[in-house]
């Protein structure tokens, strides 16, 4: 008999891909479900980088890569992060890996050891709870709810904090919530961080380019506390780049070595087309990802408008990223006859079952409360899937 490790053992499914799973069963069943809880952008992505991408194959970039990344790719990151966010980094301070889900892992098992503490803001993304499981680290949560746009205050952070404190994980814009952390806010827990230098803090800005606010802050940009930031980033959100698998990080020189060394024992270097892909999404102009943004932020305002018309329905109205994560706690207790809903994951698959719309139940982001509804597909698509979940929900009494 097959023995797993605990590490495994312990380790639980990615809840979204969890759901894309059962989406393709009951697709495979020939029902016609409407799916809301993918991560990705619905576009292509630019031509300029595809191009790139094809000439990269035709010039032969089909060996080994640097396990940190080609030099030249670095110091383009290097340039974008002073262009964009006005941050000063060295290439030896960059670190290329297959998707910022592994920048993210890697800075993770490299400064958290078993028995520290890693606070992460709930709602929090899927993966930074595993990923604080596979350190054998315990993470401590800090609630932030919808009245507070689900972003934490100073005051809950310094409460969080105690000897054992490592890390912090947050993502602004949010994986989740769309929230979006201001300056003045960032300012602000960055003064608490500036009192306990032991602690790092992961800035996981991938949505940058899909924030409707007007301009990205990023944390990294307080001096006092710039060596602490662990900052991530990639292509796959702002550039529709989510199969090139790429993302990096800007860090101290000393974290940017354990994580090239971690990473020399795991992937080693990313791909060397996707490299080349992102040389070219480094140089392009951000404005280039202004159609984009604003084709969301007019899909985020219709499903707004339209769960104003669900009873029993409650959201933020995010700043960024293309998720609207909805308080349906108003169901909990109800029934349709057949289906008894207790909390957001029987829900979520009532409304797949029942009105073959897929979500994602809020329990995989730390409140039991919502659930996460993506709107990256068409107009016509999301008001389809707000006609079907109210309809179904008006089912349940």
């Amino acid at each position: 008999m097959v023995q797993l490790s605990d590490r495994i053992k312990n380790l639980s499914e990615s809840e979204t891909l969890a759901m894309s799973r059962m989406i393709r069963e009951l697709k495979a069943e020939g029902h016609d479900v409407i799916n809301l809880s993918v991560g990705e952008p619905d576009f292509f992505t630019p031509d300029n980088i595809k191009t790139s991408a094809k000439q990269a194959i035709d010039d032969n970039y089909s060996f080994y890569t640097p396990v940190n990344g080609y030099q030249d790719l670095r110091e383009a990151i290097c340039h974008k992060l002073a262009r964009d966010n006005k941050l000063s980094y060295t290439p030896d301070q960059i670190v290329v890996s297959t998707g910022a889900k592994q920048s993210i892992a890697n800075a993770v098992l490299c400064l958290a050891n078993p028995g520290d503490e890693v606070i992460v803001p709930a709602p929090y993304w899927v993966s930074y709870r595993e990923l604080v499981k596979m350190a054998e680290a315990t993470a401590v949560y800090i609630q932030a709810g919808i009245g507070n746009d689900f972003k934490i205050t100073p005051r809950q952070l310094e409460n969080a904090i105690t000897a054992k404190t490592r890390l912090f994980i947050f993502s602004s814009p949010c994986n989740h919530t769309g929230s979006v952390y201001s300056k003045e806010e960032l300012r602000a827990l960055a003064d608490v961080f500036a009192k306990h230098p032991q602690i790092c803090i992961i800035a996981d800005e991938i949505y940058e380019h899909i924030n409707f606010s007007g301009k990205h802050e990023s944390i990294a940009q307080f001096a006092a506390i710039k060596d602490q930031v662990i900052l991530v980033n990639g292509v796959s959100k702002g550039f529709a780049m989510t199969g090139w698998r790429l993302g990096y990080m800007a860090a101290h020189p000393e974290i940017a070595k354990a994580c090239t060394k971690l990473q020399g024992q795991v992937t080693s270097g990313t791909s060397s087309i996707s490299q080349r892909a992102a040389l070219a999404a480094m140089e392009t102009d951000p404005a280039h990802t202004k159609g984009m943004l604003e084709k969301f932020r007019e899909r985020r305002d219709l499903v707004i408008g339209l769960l104003a018309d669900v009873p029993g329905t409650a959201t933020n109205t995010p700043q960024g990223a293309f998720y609207l994560f909805v308080n349906v706690k108003s169901y909990f207790g109800k029934s349709d006859g057949t289906q008894n809903i207790h909390d957001a994951n029987d829900l979520c698959m009532y409304l797949l079952k029942k009105a073959h719309i897929a979500l994602v139940p809020g329990g995989a982001f730390g409140d039991d409360e919502c659930v996460r509804l993506s709107y990256a597909t068409s107009n016509e698509l999301l008001t389809e899937a707000i006609k079907r979940m109210k309809k179904a929900l008006s089912q349940l009494k």
